[in-house]
């Protein structure tokens, strides 16, 4: 599952990397980077992308001319919420900025903008955030109930399905894919159980399985971890 060098992908691609290597930086756990991305990728830069399309003034330089360092200001802010959300104690805003200074190179934000970032991107998604609508959640739980039913759970790789959910956020099409999150933490969890456990263990019944738990019917469990793995190993059919 490699990915493509940072200089080869396009904007927003480059940014979802940059938002997913800066939690890993700032050791947040999963919940925290799936939480942001879902804020950043689903909410605040298609939002913010088709005001600018429309030529709506969007009021604030952090916004406008569009920069790359003000976008990686604000993946850096939606993780710094996700944070204050999932967190207790939070980290400081410091330790975002300290991180900011060391990754953004093109411009050098203080500790007002952050704060300033904040309230903009939070105006910019209408202060929706949604955190217990997130794919992983789902994922996660689906992942505990399976083990719980079967020893070929544990051998399931938990690792193999983040790294599954990272790559559909690389495009915008497959991050469209996190509008069902419960219908694609199914997917996902079969397509990890069907990539990372040995064939001569794959004797669970787990569409079955998946659809008594999730009300998912088969038919779409297989045509999306079709799509999923397309993706993953850069298939064409």
């Amino acid at each position: 599952m490699q990915r493509e060098s940072g200089s080869a992908l396009p904007l927003r691609a480059r940014l979802i990397d940059f938002l997913i290597q800066s939690s890993q930086r700032l050791q947040l756990s999963p919940t925290e980077k799936y939480t942001a991305l879902s804020l950043f990728a689903h909410r605040f830069y298609p939002r913010f992308m088709s005001q600018l399309e429309q030529g709506n003034d969007m009021g604030n330089w952090l916004l406008q001319p569009l920069r790359e360092s003000n976008l990686q200001l604000f993946a850096l802010v939606s993780l710094w919420i996700s944070n204050k959300i999932h967190s207790s104690p939070a980290l400081s805003v410091k330790i975002f900025k300290s991180l900011g200074d060391k990754s953004i190179n093109e411009q050098h934000f203080t500790i007002r903008d952050y704060s300033e970032a904040e309230v903009v991107l939070m105006q910019v998604v209408n202060f929706e955030i949604c955190v217990e609508n997130v794919a992983f959640v789902y994922f996660e739980e689906l992942l505990l109930q399976f083990k719980g039913v079967s020893k070929v759970g544990e051998l399931v790789n938990f690792e193999a399905g983040m790294d599954i959910m990272d790559l559909l956020y690389e495009k915008e099409e497959t991050t469209m894919l996190y509008a069902n999150p419960r219908f694609l933490a199914a997917s996902v969890l079969v397509a990890s159980y069907v990539t990372t456990v040995p064939k001569q263990k794959l004797e669970f019944p787990v569409l079955p399985w998946v659809k008594f738990v999730t009300g998912c019917e088969e038919e779409d469990i297989v045509e999306m971890v079709r799509e999923i793995l397309k993706h993953v190993f850069h298939l064409s059919c």
